[in-house]
């Protein structure tokens, strides 16, 4: 009788806790579309479902702690740094510069965390691993006060250790570096990689640390640092898709920029906001991290380096894209691994297409994982009949998140066309301001086409029951990858 009794008890227990989860899950302020995914998942599949949930469901937008961490960090920053320094991150002195078109955009993408365009920017676009390397490497080796790391990825093969060296003996001359390594993307890497480099006197703090128990397990698991930042001696910045590995370096087809001018301090802000909110600390003046930039002649570009972080109040990417899309009125060209837009992007791309822009998307033909392929392809059908024309690259694998719109705007970044890059994870994506950049990305746009192989809806529809199925399938619980 007691054991009918407790059994009925925990069985009541387990039924509120479904009903609970789906109760938190109904009332979440976010995209309609996750929602009806993870309703699916825990009520068909409740146990797992609801460890999903915890682990990767939870959203901490709006949670006071993380609030509070941002808020540390502000207080720290305003403290420390001087005017000139704010005036060149929040001042909005050079939005005015902006062509006209696209001063509103400026003014959203700002809303986030407040850094605006900058001016008296020069720009290497590196469509290549061995340039980006061979580069960042020299700068490496040059560095005189600081270096500073943030990656999502830093494996151990080739390449990366001999990144990972060139720090080790810059620490070593006394040059102040800094590393900034994502959790569960290194998962496999044992410590003693890092506490080697630990021991050559690099600070190396691990992504990241809300320092609260309860969100720790959500917070590790789900809201991952997909940045790839480096700033050196505050005067040259990297950032873009490439990670430090040898598949970036020598196998895959990606982008990245190599920054000069006063963008940099934009990407030495974001790099602060990671490393401090992740347990490192700063105790220098910051003065030196922030240097007066000189001026070089022809490097007058107008950038706006914009980090986005579930803290904020506003998924700012998710929404400047979809500005960048519903504004483009002669084309839009776009390259992402992984496509798997929420739904106010979709219906963007597809509302102009319908009016007549010529809106071209490129995906790798083979990705990265088994499950991106149909996740991909679940949204060519409706995006094909809108008259969005899709390119398959069919080389190894293109990492590539780019966008190209009306020879002006430009977006070289870390983010994809996906749920998780959108509203979850850390990203930084730059927006380029320049006719003659815009015609440069145009370029690689255009010959990176040449790899590629169009699908066309007549081709589309003519795919396996079997493709069919399984796409239809994984669109269900796109939201949730």
């Amino acid at each position: 009788m007691f054991s009918y009794l407790n059994g009925s008890f925990w069985s009541f227990v387990f039924v509120l806790l479904i009903i609970g989860t789906l109760l938190v899950v109904i009332t979440d302020e976010r995209d309609s579309g996750k929602k009806i995914s993870w309703i699916l998942v825990i009520t068909f599949l409740p146990v797992i479902g609801i460890i999903l949930y915890i682990m990767l469901g939870f959203d901490i937008r709006r949670v006071r702690l993380f609030r509070t961490r941002r808020r540390d960090f502000l207080r720290f920053f305003h403290s420390r740094s001087d005017a000139r320094t704010r005036r060149i991150l929040f001042g909005n002195d050079a939005t005015m510069k902006v062509d006209a078109r696209y001063r509103d955009l400026a003014t959203l993408l700002s809303k986030s965390n407040g850094t605006s365009v900058t001016d008296g920017n020069g720009i290497e676009i590196i469509t290549s691993g061995k340039r980006k390397f061979e580069a960042l490497s020299e700068d490496i080796r040059n560095a005189r006060h600081h270096i500073h790391v943030e990656y999502f990825l830093f494996k151990k093969d080739k390449s990366s250790k001999m990144i990972k060296k060139l720090l080790m003996q810059k620490a070593k001359e006394g040059v102040k570096v800094r590393f900034i390594y994502e959790n569960i993307a290194n998962i496999n890497i044992r410590p003693r990689y890092f506490k080697e480099m630990r021991k050559a006197g690099v600070e190396v703090v691990s992504f990241t640390d809300p320092k609260f128990s309860a969100l720790r397990l959500s917070a590790l698991l789900n809201y991952r640092d997909h940045r790839k930042i480096v700033v050196i001696d505050g005067k040259i910045g990297y950032t873009g898709g490439m990670n430090i590995s040898d598949d970036y370096f020598i196998r895959w087809r990606d982008t990245h920029i190599r920054i000069t001018g006063n963008a940099v301090a934009s990407l030495q802000y974001s790099f602060m906001a990671s490393f401090i909110n992740s347990g490192g600390k700063i105790e220098d003046n910051l003065g030196p991290y922030f240097p007066v930039q000189e001026k070089q002649l022809g490097n007058d570009l107008l950038m706006q380096i914009v980090p986005d972080e579930p803290e904020d109040n506003w998924p700012i990417l998710q929404m400047g894209t979809v500005w960048t899309v519903e504004h483009a009125r002669d084309y839009i060209y776009i390259q992402t691994p992984y496509f798997v837009p929420p739904e106010p992007l979709l219906l963007a791309l597809k509302s102009t297409a319908l009016k007549g822009t010529d809106v071209r998307l490129m995906v790798p033909q083979k990705p990265d994982s088994v499950y991106m392929g149909p996740a991909n392809r679940s949204y060519y059908h409706e995006c094909l009949e809108a008259g969005i024309k899709i390119y398959e690259w069919t080389g190894t694998f293109i990492h590539s998140k780019t966008i190209v719109s009306d020879d002006y705007l430009s977006v070289i970044g870390s983010a994809n066309m996906d749920f998780r890059s959108l509203e979850i994870n850390y990203e930084v994506n730059s927006y380029i301001y320049s006719k003659d950049v815009a015609l440069a990305n145009k370029a690689i746009f255009m010959r990176d086409m040449k790899l590629c192989r169009e699908i066309t809806l007549n081709r589309w529809r003519k795919r396996p029951w079997y493709s069919k199925l399984g796409q239809s399938v994984m669109q269900l619980f796109a939201p949730i990858l």
